[in-house]
């Protein structure tokens, strides 16, 4: 029998279960992992130093691309920020519009991750289902602000418009006729609204279908159960937040514990696991689609009743009405100057955290009264998360690396800002 050795293996940086610019240093005692040891800087943005050079405003599209599966609610913890250091109010409608999207953004990043995961263990189908769903998730994006993905759609007093009337359609193509345009556009007749509803209404029966190919699926739990598994005690002390906490079986969620916007005027469940391993993580994050669904439902039906502004009145922070523009001079003016020199923030400091799909997303900003900020940080929910990739790994084999890479659902923009 050949002799085991020792020996160090590069784990990346492209490799195609590496989830971005990842380089894992793996020490193995024949396939089994005695150390991983991540090193980053790979890719490595500068986000928060960049911050430092632009105006408040300016700095909305730089927090899309930190986690780019998650746009919109990296957009929420740094203009709450900058409302906390304004006393701002924002419009209740704003906030019912910027509570649904989050969870719109959340069954993007959880559809992405679930997809991702299983195409890492060697399941090909889901990915497949999962971008289905995706695609009349990001026609939302798309419709509300113009871009697929980097919406840049939340501004600091509320967002950048309200919601659309219509819904675009699709166009007959040489590629599909007029009968697959049909039925394409079917669920696209009415508002923006009825379009989300109508996928209110549609998704749990797709949850059903991936619980279908997985939960009970024998090759998904010989991969997951028993593997990665972090004590509750562990995944505090490593700093882990979102449902990589609560597959730990601790029921800590922002969203009920420290309640913003209007989430504690609406009905949802945390889910949690018990054994802290990564088939746990995979169940919450399955149950967590069902709730964000429940809460998608919940503001639709409170917007479709109630109308009302959704940017605040502040003239210090909103921009002119176009028919404002037009007609008065100074209005003209205060637009220009809005955008090109942007709004002086009092200074001070402030931290604000949303529950972000991954995790606690926080960001602290400290103003010394200028129109930029004086110093940003960062809490992003991954970090931490990778730190605990050493502990998790120890001991399981380099295919299971690849299972808990998957598990803890990294993207490295947030990772190297």
């Amino acid at each position: 029998m050949a002799e085991i050795k020792n020996y160090t293996l590069n784990f990346g940086p492209q490799h195609p279960a590496a989830h971005g610019v990842l380089r894992l240093v793996l020490e193995l005692d024949g396939e089994v992992i005695q150390r991983a040891d991540p090193h980053i800087g790979l890719l490595h943005r500068g986000t928060e130093k960049l911050a430092e050079q632009k105006t408040y405003l300016q700095s909305v599209p730089y927090m899309d691309r930190l986690d780019y599966v998650s746009m919109m609610c990296n957009e929420h913890g740094y203009v709450m920020a900058i409302e906390r250091l304004l006393g701002l109010e924002v419009p209740l409608r704003a906030q019912y519009i910027r509570v649904m999207f989050d969870e719109i953004t959340r069954l993007l990043n959880h559809l992405m991750w679930i997809g991702a995961h299983a195409l890492d263990v060697g399941a090909m189908a889901v990915l497949l289902y999962a971008f289905r769903e995706r695609e009349d998730l990001m026609d939302c994006y798309e419709a509300v602000s113009g871009a697929r993905m980097h919406a840049a759609y939340y501004r600091p007093g509320g967002v950048y418009r309200d919601l659309p009337n219509q819904m675009p359609q699709h166009k007959a193509s040489i590629v599909r006729n007029a009968k697959a345009i049909k039925a394409l556009n079917e669920n696209r007749q009415g508002s923006m609204l009825d379009f989300i509803e109508d996928f209110t209404v549609r998704f749990p029966k797709y949850v059903d279908e991936y619980e279908t190919l997985l939960t009970d699926n024998r090759i998904w739990k010989q991969r997951l159960v028993g593997v990665g598994v972090v004590s509750p005690e562990r995944a505090k002390a490593m700093g882990f937040t979102g449902p990589m906490l609560r597959g730990s079986g601790i029921e800590w969620d922002l969203r009920k514990k420290q309640p913003y916007e209007v989430y504690d005027l609406l009905d949802f469940d945390i889910p949690v696991g018990k054994n802290g391993d990564c088939y746990d993580r995979y169940l919450v994050r399955v149950a967590e689609m069902r709730q964000s669904n429940h809460i998608i439902k919940q503001c639709v039906e409170w917007l479709r009743n109630n109308e009302g502004p959704v940017m605040t009145t502040n003239h210090k922070v909103a921009p002119s009405s176009r028919v404002d523009m037009k007609s008065n001079m100074e209005e003209l003016i205060h637009h220009f100057k809005l955008f090109s020199e942007g709004f002086h923030v009092p200074p001070g400091e402030a931290y604000a955290a949303v529950e972000h799909p991954k995790g606690e997303f926080g960001v602290y900003i400290v103003s010394d009264g200028a129109n930029k900020p004086y110093r940003l940080k960062i809490r992003a929910p991954g970090f931490p998360h990778l730190q605990g990739l050493n502990e998790m790994a120890k001991g399981h084999m380099i295919a299971d690396a690849v299972t808990i890479i998957g598990t803890q659902d990294i993207v490295f923009g947030e990772i190297d800002r």
